[in-house]
């Protein structure tokens, strides 16, 4: 399942546990964008959450908030949000701004008090996203990052098999993601500039870096980068396409990737990048990622001192391979073959729904969450210091340590 920007919601919403007699959690939404499409798993009146505000500048996010969500209370401003009002109408926030606008909108609504839902990357710099979780750690307001990838089937199944020690000791992660929809995704819109994201190691490497630290069990402390603008550089048709949106534009005829059109005015960050990273305790891990592929999935390795696994595909249907013996050539048949079910295919393989489920029930009563806002800050600080070592030579770059008060802190249950 790739993790795509998402299309405008469906009407049908997948069943979830039935919650509690206690009132709906009441959660506003800033920025109605790309990732509006959470709000369906957020408001389910009467069964523990709803929507009662939407934040966006754009009149457009706003009449699609107003058509998609009954009755919901519409703001154009973050000011206009926390004023006396409006805020008394919020119990949590999630924040769906691009990407560069994360640590503003978050710091802000974490010092109001309002438990805050950060979508992935948590920000574009370490310094942004240590900002973010200090501003947690001091006023004392649960902080939640939406690495939905941990809540996907196919990451989920890959852990278990390393958790019950089948494959020995984690030394190797691998990971291969080809994006054939890089075109139409990241160099069409703001996601072009690298004022906006950095960069695409960061931007979209943050999802796969965090799930390479999981796998491992340990964060990147050194890396080396390489990459290039290779194929969209080289277009010169470019347009403002602030009036549209990615579905006015996204199709598969769009192919070969040397003819696309409609560019974003600014192109300046790399469609193809190769990282090695070095995490503690000695594990060694690569990562690459192709935005004008002609398939669309990531593929990751994982070598232990016993074995290795594999995933074939990573959406509904896919397969995890196991391989625990020794061989003198490729076996196909693996030593356990893990099928993940194609029966649920609601945002990113059941992911989503999963993981706002999550965000509710911690916003309400805290406790612990499979994502983590220490390891969302890892994630930021592998793909800011992996871009830095790419636009510099390739050279190894250590990745800057976080403030070890706000580990413990946020490792204790952030209370």
């Amino acid at each position: 399942m790739t993790d795509q920007p998402d299309q405008p919601d469906q009407p049908d919403q997948p069943d979830q546990p039935d919650q509690p007699d206690q009132p709906d959690l009441r959660i506003a939404i800033i920025g109605f964008g790309l990732r509006a499409s959470l709000a369906r798993y957020a408001h389910r009146p009467g069964e523990g959450s709803r929507v009662t505000v939407v934040c966006d500048p754009a009149e457009r996010g706003r009449a699609d908030a107003a058509e998609r969500i009954d009755g919901v209370r519409l703001v154009d401003g973050l000011d206009d949000l926390l004023a006396p009002d409006v805020r008394a109408d919020i119990d949590a926030v999630l924040v769906l701004t691009p990407d560069h606008a994360h640590a503003d909108h978050a710091v802000r609504t974490l010092e109001a008090g309002i438990p805050t839902f950060v979508e992935k990357p948590l920000a574009t710099s370490v310094a942004d996203a240590d900002r973010v979780l200090e501003a947690a750690h001091r006023t004392g307001t649960r902080l939640y990052v939406g690495h939905n990838m941990r809540h996907m089937p196919v990451v989920r199944a890959m852990r278990d098999v390393i958790e019950a020690g089948t494959i020995g000791e984690v030394k190797a992660v691998w990971c291969r993601h080809f994006v054939s929809a890089g075109g139409d995704y990241y160099f069409k819109d703001w996601h072009a500039d690298r004022r906006n994201t950095t960069g695409l190691l960061l931007q979209k490497g943050a999802h796969d870096i965090d799930v390479i630290h999981w796998l491992a069990g340990a964060y990147t402390r050194r890396v080396s980068a390489v990459g290039a603008l290779a194929v969209y550089g080289d277009i010169t048709d470019h347009r403002d396409n602030s009036d549209r949106r990615m579905a006015d534009w996204y199709s598969l005829d769009n192919w070969p990737p040397t003819a696309q059109r409609e560019l974003h005015p600014v192109v300046d960050i790399e469609d193809i990048s190769m990282a090695n990273l070095v995490l503690e305790g000695g594990v060694l891990a690569s990562y690459q990622q192709c935005h004008f592929t002609p398939d669309y999935w990531r593929n990751y390795t994982v070598i232990g001192t016993s074995g290795r696994l594999e995933n074939f595909g990573d959406g509904p249907g896919a397969l995890v391979k196991v391989w625990t013996r020794r061989t003198d050539t490729y076996r196909d048949d693996a030593d356990e073959v893990i099928e993940i079910p194609a029966a649920d295919t609601t945002g990113h393989g059941g992911a989503d729904p999963l993981l706002i489920a999550e965000f509710v029930r911690f916003a309400r009563d805290g406790g612990p969450t499979m994502t983590s806002p220490v390891a969302a800050r890892e994630a930021v600080a592998a793909g800011a210091s992996a871009t830095t070592s790419l636009r510099t030579g390739g050279g190894a770059v250590d990745v800057p340590a976080l403030d070890p008060t706000l580990v413990a802190w946020f490792e204790g249950g952030q209370a």
